[in-house]
């Protein structure tokens, strides 16, 4: 009866893996539940079941190593604000953008707006202000399938000259939500007042 647990406890992992939105907790919750296939293939002795199951953990591993190594093929395309193709991005992600950041409409008042991308393909945006050496974020927005990719820390570490390179010295966000004020707090921004501040 415990061999059977085991064994459905790694199908329900792997089942549960299919439904993850986000690729790392998709290749975490893979990689647990293909552990626990050997577990259970050694338990009743199916060297197929070990096997296959050993090379599945193994191409997890490599695909988190990948997905959280410093080497990740990020990239920030700069466009204009009524830029047809961000406009058409922003539009198809209204509804996710609004779970952490409902006070957001559209890109018309800002002066400064970059498309994120991951491997060449969209994966946010950063639409802002700039006051003087100020940012002003109206939009700071990553997809939910790369929100565990550290596209916000590459931002504004790695990636901070871009910003600094446009006379930006300070950028200043709002947090309407809980999830959006945790991601800031993890982003290094500091609370000032009703807003939140990060140094570049």
């Amino acid at each position: 009866m415990t061999t059977e647990l085991v064994g459905y406890l790694a199908s329900a992992l792997i089942v549960t893996s299919l439904a993850m939105t986000s690729v790392v907790r998709l290749r975490v919750i893979s990689f647990v539940g293909s552990v626990t296939f050997v577990v259970y293939g050694a338990l009743i002795g199916a060297w197929p079941v070990i096997v296959s199951n050993a090379i599945i953990a193994l191409i997890n591993v490599w695909h988190l190593r990948r997905e959280l190594g410093p080497r990740q093929d990020l990239g920030m395309v700069e466009v204009h604000h009524e830029d047809p193709y961000l406009t058409d991005f922003l539009r198809t992600h209204l509804d996710d953008i609004h779970r952490s950041q409902p006070g957001f409409t559209s890109a018309h008042l800002d002066d400064v707006a970059f498309v994120l991308t991951r491997e060449g393909l969209p994966a946010g945006a950063l639409l802002g202000r700039k006051d003087g050496r100020d940012l002003h974020v109206d939009l700071d927005y990553v997809m939910h399938a790369y929100r565990d990719s550290r596209i916000g820390r590459w931002l504004y570490a790695d990636r901070a000259g871009t910003l600094r390179g446009k006379g930006i010295r300070r950028v200043v966000a709002t947090a309407e939500t809980d999830v959006h004020r945790r991601y800031l707090q993890a982003m290094g921004f500091a609370p000032d007042g009703d807003r939140w501040v990060r140094e570049l």
